[in-house]
């Protein structure tokens, strides 16, 4: 019965997971793009 539920809880994380990275994925990909077209300078601290 706990691998049972182990293995529920597995399955639900990842699936939060899953969807949380698909749901972040068009913020990447402008951010990406505007890091590109800055001439892929990064930002220097200190």
């Amino acid at each position: 019965m706990a691998k049972r539920v182990l293995i529920a809880e597995l399955v639900l994380f990842t699936v939060m997971v899953l969807g949380l990275v698909v749901k972040e994925i068009p913020g990447m990909v402008r951010e990406y793009r505007i890091w590109r077209m800055a001439g892929r300078r990064l930002p220097r601290r200190g």
